[in-house]
């Protein structure tokens, strides 16, 4: 497979795989911390909030990529902007769904719920600044630089000649 030409692409891919990676750690601290406080709903509720957490944080980075695909096509913009646009959509739509579903339920405990998710958001975050700041990327990655003109190495010539 051959690298993207998108320098956002490396950035995104690892701050998801990393994102993954924390989230799965948070899980199993928050099923446990959910346990000691509230037992088996508090292990669930716990799961729940660190699950939609994670699902929320993901679908921006995974729209960004999915649309980096068509880099270099004439509709790259509007398919990017369409694709990010039906990310942020769907993010809304889900939310509302997770609410209604959520809202009420004799299992759910709010204060762990809240909690689970507030610190997978904050983890979240800290990844994807910690991605950022590790990772290097050229500040014109994105950009060629032009070939070698013949003009140009004809006058070179010219001028040495001229000089001997």
């Amino acid at each position: 497979m051959s690298p993207s030409p998108v320098s956002s692409t490396p950035v995104l891919r690892t701050a998801l795989v990393w994102s993954a990676i924390v989230t799965g750690v948070l899980a199993v601290v928050g099923a446990v911390a959910g346990l000691l406080v509230g037992g088996a709903d508090g292990l669930w509720s716990a799961l729940v909030g660190v699950l939609v957490a994670a699902v929320f944080l993901a679908i921006t980075g995974a729209s960004i990529l999915i649309a980096n695909r068509w880099y270099g096509q004439p509709l790259y913009v509007p398919l990017f902007f369409g694709i990010v646009l039906g990310g942020w959509i769907l993010k809304f739509v889900v939310f509302i769904v997770a609410l209604l579903v959520l809202r009420g339920q004799p299992w759910i405990q709010p204060t762990v719920f809240f909690v689970a998710v507030v610190v997978s958001v904050l983890a979240a975050l800290a990844v994807d600044v910690v991605v950022l700041l590790k990772l290097r990327v050229p500040t014109v990655s994105d950009t060629t630089l032009p070939g070698v003109v013949p003009e140009d190495t004809a006058i070179s010539r010219r001028r040495d000649i001229d000089d001997a």
